[in-house]
C-alpha cells in the first residue's frame, strides 16, 4: 500500500506522500519538524493544531488542515490523523485501502506530557514505527521526577550565584518545560529567541504557555541571575551564553541516558526526557496496534527490527531521511555564534547520533 521511493513514502492509491523529503505535488505531514515538514511540496495536508508552527517555519504554502480523527477521501483511499503525543499537533497517519489498514506513526510517546494532545493507538495490518530509542537501555524517567530534578538544579545553581542555562529543543520539548516547571515552582524562565518564536507562535493559536521573559539585546541580565534559561543546543557554548556571565550549563534529551553523550555536550547536569517513546513505550505502541506487520525507521533500526522479528513480527528497516531526537547534531537555531535575540526557525531537524547503527 505504502512504497519506499527516492522521494518518501508513497501511497500510489491517493497518489500522496507522506512526510516526503523531496518536492512531490501532495504532501501529508505528521508534524512541524523539519526532517518531516519540508518546504517546496506542492500542496500540504497537517492537523489544524500543527498548521501554525509548520507556516512558521514554511512561510506561504498551500496548507489544507484536517482535524484528529476526521476522514478523508484521497482518490482511492481514505485517510485520518490520529494523536500521536510527540508535541502540538502530532500525528500517526492512517491510510486504508480495499480494507487494508497502514499507519505512519511520524514520531510518538506515550507519556502525557500534559501540552500534546497524547497518544491514541490505532488498530491497523501495517505499522510503521520510529525506533529513535530502539535499545533496552532507553527507560524514561517519569516527567514528574524529571521536573522536580530541574528544579533542585536550579535551586542549587542560584545559591551558587550561577545562572542554569538548559539545551532544549526549541520546538516542542521547551514548551513542554516551560509549562510543567511552572507548576513545581520554577518561572517566569528566561528564553533564546527561538525558543520564544515558537512560543508566540503556539500562544497565538490558543496553547496556554505561563509567562516567560525572552533575552533581547536590552535585558539586564543580572537582574535575573539565579533564574532558569532555556537555549537551543546551538546556542550552548556561544558568546549568546557568555554574557550570562558564571553558569551552570545543563541538557535535557532522551540520550542524556548515555553518560558520553552528556560529555561530549560539556553539560554539568543532564536530564532524561524525550518527546520519543522509549524502549517499553514502542513496544506497548506496537502491541497496541495490533499489527502482524512492523517497519521501524530512524534509530537503532537493525538491533530492533531484529528483536520484533524474534517477538513473531514480520518486521523490516525502512530506510528514510527522517533523524529522530539529537545526540551530537541540534536544532540550529542559530548561526555559528548563537546570536538570536527575537525570532529565528521554530526548530531543524534533529538528527540521530554519529555511528548509530
Amino acid at each position: 500500500m505504502l512504497s519506499l521511493t527516492d522521494r518518501g513514502l508513497y501511497c500510489a492509491a491517493g497518489d500522496f506522500f507522506v512526510d516526503p523529503w523531496r518536492p512531490v505535488p501532495r504532501a501529508l505531514i505528521t508534524h512541524g519538524h523539519s526532517d518531516h515538514a519540508r518546504w517546496g511540496h506542492g500542496a500540504y495536508l497537517a492537523t489544524d493544531l500543527a498548521v501554525p508552527v509548520i507556516r512558521h517555519r514554511l512561510g506561504r504554502i498551500d496548507l489544507q488542515t484536517v482535524r484528529y480523527g476526521e476522514v478523508l477521501r484521497i482518490g482511492d483511499a481514505t485517510v485520518s490523523f490520529h494523536p500521536a503525543g510527540h508535541v502540538p499537533g502530532s500525528a500517526q497517519i492512517r491510510v486504508e485501502v480495499a480494507g487494508e489498514v497502514w499507519v505512519v506513526s511520524g514520531d510518538y510517546k506515550l507519556e502525557d506530557d500534559g501540552l500534546s494532545t497524547p497518544f491514541e493507538p490505532v488498530r491497523c495490518h501495517a505499522f510503521i514505527s520510529e525506533c529513535t530509542f530502539g535499545l533496552p537501555v532507553f527507560k524514561w524517567t517519569p516527567q514528574a521526577q524529571v521536573l522536580r530534578d530541574i528544579a533542585d538544579w536550579v535551586a542549587w545553581a542560584a545559591a551558587e550565584g550561577r545562572t542554569p542555562v538548559l539545551g532544549v529543543y526549541a520546538l516542542g520539548k521547551a514548551q513542554r518545560l516551560i509549562a510543567g516547571l511552572a507548576g513545581v515552582g520554577v518561572g517566569p524562565v528566561l528564553t533564546h529567541g527561538a525558543v520564544e518564536a515558537t512560543n508566540a507562535v503556539m500562544r497565538a493559536q490558543g496553547i496556554a504557555l505561563p509567562e516567560t521573559v525572552p533575552v533581547t539585546r536590552e535585558l539586564d541580565v543580572g537582574a535575573h541571575r539565579g533564574r532558569l534559561v532555556l537555549a537551543p543546543p546551538s546556542a550552548l557554548g556561544t558568546p549568546w551564553v557568555r554574557r550570562f556571565g558564571k553558569v551552570s550549563v545543563g541538557f535535557a534529551s532522551g540520550w542524556m541516558r548515555l553518560r558520553g553523550v552528556r560529555r561530549r555536550r560539556g553539560a554539568d547536569r543532564g536530564f532524561v526526557i524525550s518527546d520519543h517513546a522509549d524502549w517499553d513505550g514502542l513496544n506497548a505502541a506496537i502491541a497496541a496496534t495490533g499489527a502482524e506487520r512492523v517497519l521501524v525507521t530512524h534509530g537503532y533500526t537493525a538491533v530492533f527490527a531484529r528483536w520484533l522479528t524474534e517477538l513473531g513480527y514480520d518486521a523490516g528497516v525502512l530506510a528514510t531521511d527522517f533523524s529522530g531526537e539529537g545526540a551530537d547534531d541540534d536544532a540550529g537555531a542559530t548561526g555559528e555564534d548563537g546570536e538570536d535575540w527575537s525570532t529565528g526557525p521554530v526548530a531543524e531537524g534533529e538528527a540521530a547520533p554519529g555511528g548509530a547503527p
